[in-house]
């Protein structure tokens, strides 16, 4: 990918990670120029928030301070990871599920 495409794709690559609203917003941006480098970090920015909103329905059923704490530790972990990938112009997967949700989404976020 040439430098010129991920210097378009940035500003839209980060937002992709600011929730799913930004997502969703990142997404319909990129409809019309169908940047690349915007199109991976939309993809890992909604398979995040997806993972997210399921992990977080199970862990606040479980009322537990220490289950709270680790799932916030660790989401903030992935999310910065994209986020850093993002803003240095880099197209890093999320570790263990990013080939999954580059698959996963590949006919939503073309």
């Amino acid at each position: 990918m040439d430098e010129n495409t991920i210097n378009e794709g940035k500003t839209l690559g980060l937002v992709a990670y600011l929730t799913l609203i930004g997502t969703l917003v990142a997404l319909f941006l990129n409809k019309d120029k169908k940047n690349d480098f915007t199109s991976f970090h939309v993809r890992q920015g909604l398979g995040l928030g997806i993972l997210y909103i399921m992990i977080a329905s199970v862990v606040s059923s479980l009322n537990s301070m220490m289950a709270s704490m680790s799932f916030w530790i660790f989401f903030s972990i992935l999310f910065f990871y994209g986020l850093f990938g993002a803003i240095s112009g880099k197209m890093n997967k999320i570790p263990v599920l990013g080939d999954v949700f580059q698959k996963l989404f590949k006919s939503i976020v073309k």
